[in-house]
């Protein structure tokens, strides 16, 4: 015959009142995690260079993910911008009659909910900013799946330094971009453009003391004049042919380096705020 522990019921009585203790510690963070009420700012392109042959095509809200961190409940909320350079777009609309541009810019605010400098001890910062990145990175496949680009591979990573000198995880990718069109011949007729056009796409994810910021954007890796050339017959230069097909500004549009639309879409990247 047992005689009753009074070791047992002072555990009980002493779990229950850590079991109250911890409740309302998860009540009374709600209140002070720094979480912002309403709708996600918009992100800021700071550069100059976003109103010069740069053309907003949508924008668009949603979340990026809902994740449980112990006693917490993570919300990322996103709001982007969808950007497409102007002379490029229209140049392809203009000489092959194709729909869509390889040359794009994105820029995305991530409102985490509670904020992530606001996060209870036992939630680790580095854990969630993954989560976050890896949703960017899915994000932004998609955003340049909607724009036409496709097969996007990792090619390489690092860190950037932004506005307000934050450190940025970069990404590098490479990808297609589906070009599919008619281009017009000298002799009256046309030939069908049906190329896959090599794309290099740049990536940025950073916090910058209250939000996530993500940046990115893809340009063509080869002169869009050079792959017009590859779909006409041997004796007709590419970029002689569009030269006499259309105006100087659009034909310059179409011959543009490569190394020109990479230093615009990093100059632009870095200036998001």
């Amino acid at each position: 015959m047992h005689e009753p522990s009074t070791g047992d019921a002072a555990g009980t009585t002493r779990r229950r009142a850590l079991a109250a203790a911890a409740g309302a510690a998860t009540v009374g963070l709600a209140g002070c995690l720094g979480t912002r009420d309403g709708p996600v700012p918009e992100p800021r392109v700071t550069s100059d260079r976003i109103d010069d042959g740069w053309r907003l095509l949508d924008e668009s809200e949603s979340t990026a993910f809902e994740q449980e961190y112990g006693p917490v409940t993570v919300r990322a909320l996103e709001r982007t911008l969808i950007y497409e350079c102007v002379s490029v777009a229209d140049a392809l609309d203009e000489t092959v009659g194709a729909s869509g541009s390889p040359v794009v810019f994105f820029a995305t605010r991530i409102d985490l909910r509670p904020a992530l400098d606001g996060l209870p001890g036992g939630v680790g910062r580095d854990r969630v900013m993954a989560e976050v990145e890896t949703a960017a990175v899915d994000a932004f496949r998609a955003q340049l799946r909607n724009a036409g680009i496709e097969e996007l591979e990792a090619a390489d990573e690092g860190t950037t330094t932004v506005t307000g000198g934050h450190t940025a995880t970069a990404w590098r990718f490479e990808g297609e971009f589906a070009l599919d069109g008619q281009f017009p011949l000298p002799d009256g007729s046309s030939t069908t453009v049906e190329e896959p056009v090599d794309v290099t796409a740049r990536l940025a994810v950073w916090h910058d003391g209250t939000d996530v910021l993500v940046a990115g954007g893809a340009f063509p890796a080869e002169a869009l004049t050079e792959v017009i050339g590859e779909a006409l017959p041997e004796s007709i230069d590419g970029e002689t042919a569009v030269e006499s097909v259309t105006d100087t500004e659009t034909a310059e549009a179409l011959a543009t380096d490569p190394a020109g639309f990479d230093e615009e879409i990093s100059a632009l990247i870095v200036s998001v705020a």
